[in-house]
């Protein structure tokens, strides 16, 4: 015992304890119990743990973390490093790369934690340079991963990121899910390529929909 979590052998994020304990007193087990039976976990409905928090991937990540054997990861274990002076939404700049923990893993994208309050959104189509089907092919729950300021609206507390370092500020996020990153549109050798505005568009009602799409799923 030693004051020492048991979870803290184990490869479940610091962020996520809260649910295991959720999940252990909802089990009547002893979170040291819980860890390494895989029999009793794989038993259990993912669906029943989610909430506005943790979303139905997360839970499902997190349940197959505990079905592994203890372990102490500390050695390996490696956070994220806020930038300073980077504390709230108005600190935010289009552009600024930053270091950030993965919070949340939802079917359409990820939810970053970069130090502002306010977990950033990381759609689909900028969590990789190439082609992915399923966001947990590029990232999971408590992964420490580099991102670039897309789109800020302050108002309603939302962040646009991207895990794209290529990619612009301005430019929409949100592409088609089928649609392969990077990919621009082929032009006709007799057309003249279209005028680019150098203004980033500001926060508009793509990243809107994004996140009114997630509150949706974590209520389900």
């Amino acid at each position: 015992m030693n004051g020492d979590n048991p979870l803290d052998s184990s490869a479940v994020h610091p962020e996520a304890y809260p649910l295991v304990q959720r999940i252990a007193a909802e089990t009547d087990r002893d979170i040291r119990s819980l860890i390494g039976d895989a029999s009793f976990l794989k038993r259990l409905d993912p669906k029943k743990y989610t909430d506005e928090t943790f979303g139905l991937p997360t839970v499902t990540d997190i349940l197959q973390e505990l079905e592994k054997p203890g372990r102490d990861p500390r050695p390996e274990f490696k956070t994220a490093e806020f930038q300073e002076g980077v504390e709230d939404l108005k600190d935010l700049q289009l552009g600024m790369i930053l270091e950030g923990v993965v919070t949340n893993v939802t079917n359409f994208g990820a939810f970053v934690d970069i130090g502002v309050h306010q977990d950033g959104l990381v759609h689909i189509s900028a969590l990789s340079e190439k082609f992915i089907k399923d966001p947990r092919e590029a990232v999971k729950a408590g992964d420490v991963v580099k991102v670039k300021v897309m789109e800020i609206d302050i108002p309603r507390k939302r962040v646009g990121l991207s895990m794209r370092m290529s990619d612009t500020p301005g430019e929409k996020i949100d592409g088609a899910r089928g649609a392969r990153p990077g990919s621009a549109p082929r032009q006709s050798q007799n057309t003249a390529p279209r005028k680019e505005t150098t203004a980033p568009a500001p926060a508009n009602n793509a990243m809107a929909s994004l996140f009114a799409n997630a509150k949706q799923l974590k209520k389900r």
